[in-house]
């Protein structure tokens, strides 16, 4: 699998190869800003892209935009976004237009290597995968009467946030300590209150967390 890292902190570029290399990856080119970004994508036509939220040269959201503007003309190309700081916001429009192969993780988590390796092998299998940190953010108001996720009981809810983490079925039940049979009762109540219904488990995970981001990104 090719990769393109993009962050304008060198160090941080080569730890990023280092790791990615190390885990069987081929990093074909890193670069430290949005267009730099771009170009590279351009040229290298990569599977994955790993990439700072705030680069050059505006250093607001010069990654997402980036990232936006590659999967625009090539949406199958996988991205993971990387923030220094939470910001709940940031990175919801573009999960917006469609989470599958979308990752947004905490710089923090590069230093748990095993955590940010398995996020990245979920984004580029085609899932999703977000920061549980911000997730918490997310998750840290009660949803509106007139909400879908008003449906949910707390436990669906809790549910439904590790599926936005990008958790398989097994992946939330080891997380949460309770049996896969149980968790597939829990997925398929989600799945019945949002009204997704007749379609492949996998688009239906999909839609089932653009629901919950939809839900979250309101004021």
């Amino acid at each position: 699998m090719r990769i393109v890292i993009a962050d304008d902190a060198v160090l941080l570029r080569e730890g990023l190869a280092k790791i990615l290399t190390s885990d069987g990856y081929d990093v074909v080119a890193a670069v430290g800003s949005g267009p730099g970004l771009v170009t590279a994508a351009n040229a290298h036509r990569p599977d994955l892209l790993v990439a700072d939220v705030r680069m050059p040269p505006n250093h607001l959201h010069d990654g997402i935009e980036a990232v936006r503007a590659i999967r625009a003309t090539r949406p199958q190309t996988a991205a993971v976004l990387l923030s220094q700081y939470v910001e709940a916001t940031a990175a919801m429009d573009l999960f917006r237009d469609g989470p599958a192969g979308l990752g947004y993780l905490l710089k923090d988590r590069i230093v748990q290597v095993d955590d940010f390796l398995d996020g990245v092998r979920r984004v580029a299998a085609g899932g999703s995968a977000m920061d549980p940190a911000i997730i918490a953010q997310l998750l840290d108001r009660s949803p509106r009467p007139h909400e879908p996720l008003a449906r949910l009981t707390d436990r669906e809810r809790e549910v439904l946030a590790l599926m936005a983490e990008g958790l398989s079925n097994s992946g939330i039940s080891a997380r949460m300590h309770i049996g896969v049979r149980t968790i597939e009762t829990y997925t398929n109540a989600v799945f019945q209150k949002l009204d997704l219904h007749a379609a492949p488990d996998e688009h239906r995970r999909v839609r089932a967390v653009l629901a919950y981001l939809d839900a979250t990104r309101s004021p």
